[in-house]
């Protein structure tokens, strides 16, 4: 079946079907029995025009800027949205014109959807360039160094990495992660596990609401420094300080945590071929 087919299904399936989401999850599961993950994780997250200009209207720019790092940051939980085309980058803009009284005043907010813009031109102009290393690794390390395949712990969320784990289940039980969230999680996969961006890339893709290879491809790049001057990674006194330090506070691995050290200790360490 055609995807303008199972579009039209759908919608007349919506249609046909009275009564909550909860009737509506089964149904579609069953039409759509060969495109359905491979999982029972259904997202709470609601979609439809209603649910994305609710979100819209109570956008916070300068709150989003004070705190947009930490997990508890007011963020505007867009990007599912945006990614979906229900409203466009220029809505959110005119937004911010309405209630702020002076641009700076939304400037953080404004950087992010620059970046957005500027990706997907990027996209645009590459194609499938984007799964391929724009740059060589800038870790010391070679593309053959990497690992082809995540880790199945990670994947299983049994890593005894507290955090690790609950940003494994989040993804692949909501379809969303903080930026934050997605940052750590990516620089464990390709600088603690030595695993190739590509495969973190694909897994993200396969489980976030708003994932496309635009932003998504690009920023696991950028963490491995394949589009990027130097590596991203972090260290437990930056994901303690942005977590309000919720998952070291309940790790079993809190006393030996591959994250506790300073960043020259850490670089020495994950990047000892590094010039």
């Amino acid at each position: 079946m055609s995807n303008s087919a199972k579009d039209l299904l759908a919608a007349a399936a919506v249609e046909r079907i009275e009564g909550t989401r909860d009737t509506y999850v089964p149904y579609l599961r069953q039409v759509f029995a060969d495109v359905v993950g491979e999982d029972e994780a259904v997202s709470e997250t609601r979609g439809g025009l209603a649910a994305a200009q609710e979100r819209l209207a109570k956008i916070q720019p300068l709150r989003y800027g004070q705190s947009r790092n930490f997990l508890a940051g007011a963020v505007t939980g867009l990007s599912a949205y945006l990614r979906h085309g229900v409203i466009s980058l220029a809505a959110v803009r005119d937004r911010l014109r309405e209630v702020v009284a002076h641009p700076h005043e939304a400037e953080a907010l404004l950087q992010q959807l620059a970046w957005r813009d500027y990706w997907q031109r990027l996209y645009a102009r590459w194609g499938d360039r984007l799964w391929q290393d724009i740059e060589p690794y800038k870790t010391g390390w070679q593309a053959t160094d990497y690992a082809t395949d995540l880790p199945p712990a990670l994947v299983a969320a049994e890593t005894g990495l507290a955090c690790m784990d609950a940003f494994s289940r989040d993804l692949q039980e909501t379809g969303y992660l903080h930026n934050h969230a997605r940052l750590w999680l990516a620089a464990y996969v390709v600088h603690w596990c030595r695993v190739r961006w590509q495969a973190g890339a694909a897994w993200f893709l396969q489980h976030l609401l708003d994932g496309d290879p635009a932003s998504n491809n690009l920023s696991w790049q950028w963490v491995a420094s394949t589009f990027s001057h130097k590596p991203y990674f972090f260290n437990r006194q930056n994901l303690e300080r942005y977590s309000a330090g919720q998952y070291c506070r309940r790790c079993a691995m809190g006393d030996r945590c591959p994250f506790d050290a300073t960043y020259e200790e850490l670089e020495v360490r994950l990047f000892p071929h590094k010039a």
